[in-house]
């Protein structure tokens, strides 16, 4: 199959790799769509450690079932694999799960590629009136769900009278915010410095993009970015007995005021990714268009994946997500 290989530090090829060989319990899945998450971009930039290449990279994605019973079937793909058995587990926090793994990180291939392999159970059907390209963003939408669930269970106030503030305007922060408006959020702004791919997020129903800056004394934060200025921002502009949610895995320190923090007693919650679940509900919020016509996107071949990546890291990408689709044949 062709693959887009992470070689090396912003290096990426485009060429045939073996294909991949489900084993008892797991599907091979013909990729339509896989999204570049912001988590692709550190491995392409030699930031990640988790992630060496050579390496294919890429899980936010949605495809079509190949052989077997189920051939044919569209599904999307919840990329975290756990073991189902540990405490977390158990428990409904999967996410959590000491022995997880997700594709695209060692020694799971990721979803840049033709095919990728998946257990059954990490696949939710979609219906024929979504478009595979939609169905993709479950995985990063389902990040910024988690978040506005855990958020809104801290909250002193119910979300129809917080009001909300996202810092990042990329998929995990649009993501977040329009999870806010399907939880009942009605006063909502999103953070974007960029101001082209602000003026995109200006069409976006659901909530007002603004400048960083533009906003003080919120109920509710969400960092989708999570470096030391953002996480500064955060805490600076909750109100006492606030609310912030971290979603962002930018840089690993600083920016947190804890001093403000315990004297006004302002919650943080570190979120990481989210469960089986939360998955599940964010998918189908997708296909039932609660999470509105989610057409801020912008597809490309995946063939072209190291010019998508160089375009965002320059910030020339108005969209706050990129889907690689593979080439025509």
């Amino acid at each position: 199959m062709k693959a887009l290989v992470y070689a090396d530090v912003e290096k990426l090829d485009y060429r045939y790799v073996p294909d991949p060989q489900p084993q008892s319990g797991q599907q091979l899945i013909l990729i339509m769509a896989s999204g570049i998450c912001g988590s692709d971009m550190h491995a392409f930039l030699g930031h990640d450690e988790r992630r060496p290449a050579p390496l294919i990279l890429g899980h936010e994605a949605a495809g079509i079932i190949s052989g077997g019973p189920r051939d044919g079937e569209r599904v999307t793909i919840n990329p975290l694999v756990a073991c189902g058995s540990c405490r977390a587990c158990v428990a409904g926090r999967d996410n959590l799960c000491p022995d997880r793994m997700i594709i695209s990180m060692p020694p799971r291939e990721g979803a840049f590629a033709e095919c990728v392999v998946i257990q059954d159970n990490n696949l939710v059907t979609v219906p024929d009136h979504v478009p595979l390209a939609k169905a993709a963003l479950a995985e990063p939408l389902a990040c910024g769900w988690h978040a506005v669930r855990l958020g809104a269970q801290a909250l002193a106030v119910p979300l129809d009278q917080a009001r909300c503030h996202v810092i990042g305007g990329g998929a995990i922060g649009v993501g977040a915010a329009l999870a806010l408006r399907a939880f009942g959020a009605t006063e909502i702004t999103v953070a974007e410095p960029n101001p082209v791919r602000r003026a995109t997020l200006d069409a976006i129903d659901g909530f007002d993009a603004v400048a960083p800056g533009a906003v003080t004394d919120v109920d509710f934060v969400i960092d989708g970015v999570g470096y030391a200025a953002t996480r500064a921002d955060a805490t600076a502009i909750a109100r006492p007995g606030g609310v912030i949610a971290h979603i962002g895995l930018g840089e690993a320190t600083g920016g947190l005021d804890i001093r403000r923090m315990t004297l006004q007693e302002i919650t943080f919650i570190g979120t990481y990714t989210y469960t089986a679940q939360d998955f599940r509900d964010t998918a189908a919020a997708i296909f039932d268009g609660r999470l509105g016509p989610l057409d801020w996107t912008e597809e490309r071949p995946l063939s072209e994946g190291q010019k998508a990546f160089e375009d965002i890291r320059a910030g020339k990408v108005a969209a706050p997500k990129i889907i690689l689709a593979p080439d025509a044949s």
